[in-house]
């Protein structure tokens, strides 16, 4: 159909030139989710505590943990709140889970839970580490997703730094490709240019290694006041991302270091302090869009000990991962195996209450048969990225988001945009 427009083609194709600029930067900043699963935890080990075994010993020691304090679903869900078939649900899963894999994501730590050490003795420890990963990597019972946690880029421990993490990656490459779940995670970030320092470590060992360029990436800990900060009035963050140059794969806030540089007293570091909420909500506004994932904290409160104490850590645990979780921190780190029982409940409730809510309003907008609620894109994104989520945990089942929405797999990753 022929129309008139008043506008000429060498209006809109001068437009078009003069943006094109802005259209890369866009595209290299905010290039979008990276479409691969994100594990609940993350979870921490000191290196010299390190063995074949740690995963499967965590998962039954939480198993224990259920068995001595909430032997069935009915105790259980009555510390944490939980009724009906949820109950049930959650504490099925659970336990199945923490048979199946009890960990998501380990990080074997060369920095606080280390400590400084003889160089001969951490070097054994980084070797071993990398040779430990290397064998579960084989014989298919590694996490999903495991590394190192290495000391920072600040001088008195930079060399020591650089080293482990130099002898990690070479003893893991001797045993073969690296893992596709390799993270590396460098703490205690003050300015971008120790960001910088870390990408040209990559870019180095890439070189001499002959790894493809961009291989390695790294997340980047948010501990001092200074990454949320600058000296200027300035958020710093959205300057550690770009220094990364498209490396950093994760922001990690540090509940207690963090805490520990704004001066709050020890009996009220927490991951709910106004403090935290403040420094996590710039981390969340400077990583959207940019594929940088974000997790929360920990909590230093361990259930251990007789059953009422248990049972209380239980709740302050699971209360604040379901705040990280409504707060959309998908992510938080766990200490102790007496906190896989409840990160896991907390998840698995989290998704489980809200499926068939979430289910009915996206199959609604595929259908745009309408409902009670207005979706456009952007929630549909947001509605199947939260179940993809509920997916990837184990929280939810293919078939119960198929048969409540009619949308397979490749549907729910099309309409999130992965």
């Amino acid at each position: 159909m022929a129309v008139d427009t008043t506008l000429a083609e060498a209006v809109r194709t001068r437009i078009g030139a003069s943006l094109a600029a802005t259209d890369a930067e866009l595209a290299r900043r905010y290039p979008g989710d990276p479409g691969t699963r994100q594990p609940v935890h993350t979870v921490y080990v000191p290196a010299d505590a390190f063995t074949a075994g740690t995963v499967r010993e965590w998962g039954d020691r939480a198993l224990a943990a259920l068995d001595a304090h909430a032997p069935d679903a009915a105790a259980f869900a009555a510390v944490l709140g939980l009724g009906g078939e949820l109950a049930d649900d959650v504490h099925g899963r659970v336990r199945d889970k923490l048979r199946r894999e009890p960990v998501e994501d380990l990080r074997i730590d060369f920095e606080d839970g280390y400590g400084p050490r003889p160089d001969d003795e951490e070097d054994a420890a980084a070797v071993a580490a990398a040779r430990t990963i290397g064998a579960a990597v084989a014989e298919g019972t590694a996490p999903p997703y495991a590394g190192i946690r290495m000391k920072c880029m600040e001088a008195a421990v930079r060399d020591r730094g650089i080293r482990t993490l130099d002898l990690f990656l070479t003893t893991l490459l001797d045993s073969g490709e690296l893992p596709r779940g390799l993270v590396l995670t460098l703490p205690k970030v003050t300015f971008p240019a120790q960001v910088s320092a870390m990408v040209e470590l990559c870019e180095e060992f890439e070189r001499a290694a002959g790894l493809a360029a961009g291989r390695l990436g790294f997340e980047i800990q948010i501990e001092t006041t200074q990454a949320i900060l600058g000296p200027d009035g300035t958020a710093t963050v959205p300057r550690l991302i770009d220094a990364a140059r498209g490396r950093a794969t994760g922001l990690h806030y540090g509940t207690f270091d963090y805490s520990a540089a704004c001066g709050i007293s020890a009996a009220h570091q927490s991951m709910d302090h106004p403090a935290a909420d403040h420094a996590k909500a710039v981390m969340q506004v400077a990583a959207a869009g940019t594929g940088v994932r974000l997790s929360d904290g920990s909590t230093n409160v361990l259930p251990v000990g007789p059953t009422p104490r248990v049972h209380s850590a239980w709740r302050l645990h699971y209360g604040l991962v379901r705040r990280s979780l409504a707060r959309a921190y998908y992510q938080g780190w766990d200490m102790h195996p007496g906190h896989l029982p409840t990160r896991y409940a907390a998840t698995y409730a989290f998704y489980r209450e809200g499926l068939d809510a979430a289910a009915a309003r996206l199959a609604a907008y595929a259908a745009k048969a309408g409902g009670d609620v207005m979706d456009e894109p952007a929630t549909a994104r947001a509605l199947s990225g939260y179940l993809l989520r509920g997916l990837d945990c184990g929280a939810i089942d293919l078939a119960e988001v198929t048969g409540r929405t009619g949308l397979g797999r490749a549907d729910l990753d099309a309409l999130a945009g992965r």
